[in-house]
């Protein structure tokens, strides 16, 4: 129990270090971010760690173009919600591997038994 709670208190801390670095970003990009991740946790599944992961990256593209000068949209593009779904499906790619690998584990398993 307490190995979970520090894990908890470790992702906590981690996240609010995450939101330290969007309220940094210059311009547009910290309200362009929030709205991006918002409509993404919309497609989050389980515990919702692929979007965390996600979200991370994103930071990371963010802080890039801004240090490239560009404006948000020059990395995004003007259709933000394909950018996002863009995104949110390397997510589902994430989780069909997570997936497929179970279903192929239990087989394998069941399968040697009988």
């Amino acid at each position: 129990m307490v190995n979970f709670i520090k894990k908890i208190l470790e992702e906590k801390k981690e996240y609010k270090e995450m939101m330290a670095r969007v309220e940094a970003l210059p311009g547009d990009y910290p309200e362009a971010y929030k709205k991006i991740c918002n409509y993404m946790w919309g497609f989050a599944s389980g515990s919702g760690m692929d979007m965390l992961r996600i979200q991370y990256d994103l930071i990371d593209l963010f802080e890039a173009g801004a240090v490239d000068g560009k404006d948000v949209l020059e990395v995004t593009g003007e259709d933000v919600i394909a950018f996002a779904n863009g995104l949110t499906d390397q997510a589902k790619r994430w989780d069909d591997k997570l997936r497929n690998n179970l279903n192929k584990s239990i087989l394998n398993r069941v399968g040697k038994k009988k």
